[in-house]
C-alpha cells in the first residue's frame, strides 16, 4: 500500500484560525508530529501579535516584526493551509464552510478565531473604525494617516473604549501624529462606559494612566457611554454631541454570529463554552481556545495571555485524542501580570491591586514580545528538514 494510502486513513484535524493558541499547537505539531492530517484555515496569512500592536500602529514595529508567517509555521508543522475565511460550521455532519462556497471535512476540530468589538451601537459599523481584525485596523490605520495629512490643521480623534487596548492604542496612535503631523494641534478625547479607566484592573492602575492621558493632553469622558454615531459625530448617552476626524473603537468583544447556529453549547454571550480540557461541553469532537472560547465556571477577560498560555495544553489534548490516551486539564491563572506601554519609553505593570510604571518594564515588554515572535521564526533546521523531506 502506497504511503498516500496510508496517510489517507489517519484522522483529520482542522484548525480554524491562526491565533495565539494554534500558532502554539502548530510549533509542537512541528517538533513532534501527531498521527492525523492537520488543515489550518486562516484569514490571515500573516499571524498578528496583540501585543506588539501598539508599537505597529507608533511605527516603532515593522510588519514582519509582530507577525508571525503562518505559511513556514504551517509547512513546519506539516500541515496543509487554506487561506479562507471561516462561515459556518456543522458538528453533526463534521463539515465546516467557507466564505468561497468549500466545504471542509473533520474528525477533530479546535477553534481559535479570536472575537471583534462590539459594534451593535447604531451607527459605529458604518462609521467607526474597529481595531479587530488587526489586519484590516492596520490596512485603514496606514489609510487614515495619509487621509489626515491633508485634514484642517484642527484635527478631533476620539477613542471609544477604556480598557488596556483602547488605552494602548489612543496613547500609540497619538505618539504616530505627534511624529507624522509635526506641529499640528491634535485633540484627542476618550469615551468609557465605565467610570474608571482599566475596570478590569486594580484602581491604582487606572488612575496611573488616567493621570498620563489628561498630563497629555486627553480629554476623559468616563462613565459615559455611546449612544450612537454619525458621520463625523457620535452623540454620548447624556444627549451632547461630539464631532471627530477619525473615531477609533475599542470595545469589549463579540464572537462571530455565526456560532449561534452550530449547536454547539455557548456562554450568554454566544461564546464557546468549554471544561477544563478545552473541549466543548456539548460536542466532545470540538475544542476551542482564546478569546472564542470561555472555561465553564471560571470566566475569564479577553486577554492575549490566556490564549498564549491555552496553546501547549491545546495541543497536548489534541494530540491525546488523537492517539486515545487521557487528556489533562488546563489551569487557568486566577490574576496575571499586564505590562502597558505608555508611549514614553516606560511600561505599566499591573498586577492585581499592584501596579508600577519605569523604563526597565518597558524593557521587560519588549523582550517579551520579541522572544514570542521569536518562537515562531526561528524553527530548529534539524525538525524543519525532517519535515520537508
Amino acid at each position: 500500500m502506497s504511503p498516500n494510502a496510508d496517510k489517507e486513513k489517519l484522522p483529520q484535524l482542522l484548525l480554524l484560525g491562526g491565533g495565539h493558541s494554534h500558532v502554539e499547537v502548530l510549533r509542537r505539531f512541528g517538533l513532534q508530529p501527531p498521527a492525523a492530517r492537520v488543515t489550518v484555515v486562516s484569514r490571515e496569512l500573516w499571524a498578528p501579535y496583540s501585543g506588539m500592536l501598539p508599537g505597529l500602529i507608533a511605527g516603532t514595529h515593522r510588519f514582519a516584526q509582530a507577525h508571525i508567517e503562518l505559511p513556514a509555521l504551517a509547512r513546519f508543522a506539516g500541515a496543509r493551509l487554506v487561506h479562507a475565511e471561516v462561515t459556518g460550521l456543522d458538528p453533526h455532519a463534521g463539515r465546516v464552510r467557507l466564505r468561497d462556497g468549500r466545504q471542509l471535512r473533520y474528525d477533530l476540530l479546535s477553534l481559535n478565531l479570536g472575537a471583534t468589538p462590539d459594534l451593535s451601537t447604531p451607527g459605529a459599523a458604518a462609521h467607526a473604525l474597529p481595531v479587530k481584525p488587526i489586519d484590516r485596523f492596520f490596512a485603514h490605520w496606514q489609510s487614515l494617516l495619509q487621509r489626515l495629512q491633508g485634514a484642517p490643521a484642527g484635527l478631533r480623534l476620539a477613542v471609544v473604549g477604556g480598557g488596556a487596548a483602547g488605552v494602548e492604542l489612543l496613547l500609540a496612535a497619538r505618539q504616530r501624529l505627534r511624529r507624522e503631523l509635526p506641529g499640528r494641534r491634535v485633540a484627542w478625547t476618550l469615551f468609557s462606559r465605565a467610570r474608571r479607566l482599566l475596570p478590569g484592573h486594580g484602581r491604582r492602575a487606572g488612575s496611573i494612566l488616567a493621570g498620563i492621558l489628561r498630563k497629555r493632553g486627553v480629554r476623559l469622558r468616563l462613565g459615559c457611554a455611546v449612544h450612537s454615531v454619525e458621520a463625523g459625530r457620535l452623540l454620548d448617552q447624556t444627549g451632547c454631541w461630539h464631532a471627530f476626524d477619525a473615531l477609533l473603537w475599542v470595545t469589549g468583544a463579540v464572537p462571530a454570529g455565526w456560532l449561534r447556529r452550530t449547536g454547539l453549547a455557548l456562554d450568554p454571550k454566544g461564546f464557546i463554552e468549554v471544561d477544563t480540557e478545552l473541549r466543548s461541553t456539548s460536542h466532545p469532537a470540538v475544542f476551542a481556545a482564546g478569546d472564542v472560547a470561555t472555561l465553564r465556571g471560571a470566566p475569564r477577560p479577553r486577554a492575549g495571555v490566556f490564549a498564549v498560555r491555552m496553546g501547549g495544553p491545546l495541543a497536548e489534548n489534541l494530540r491525546a485524542v488523537i492517539a486515545g490516551t487521557a487528556l489533562r486539564p488546563y489551569r487557568q491563572q486566577r490574576r496575571f501580570l499586564s505590562l502597558l506601554g505608555t508611549a514614553d519609553g516606560q511600561a505599566l505593570a499591573s498586577w492585581g491591586g499592584w501596579s508600577y510604571r519605569s523604563r526597565g518594564l518597558a524593557r521587560l515588554k519588549a523582550w517579551i514580545d520579541r522572544r514570542f515572535i521569536q518562537r515562531y521564526a526561528e524553527l530548529p533546521s534539524s525538525v524543519r528538514s525532517r519535515q520537508d523531506s
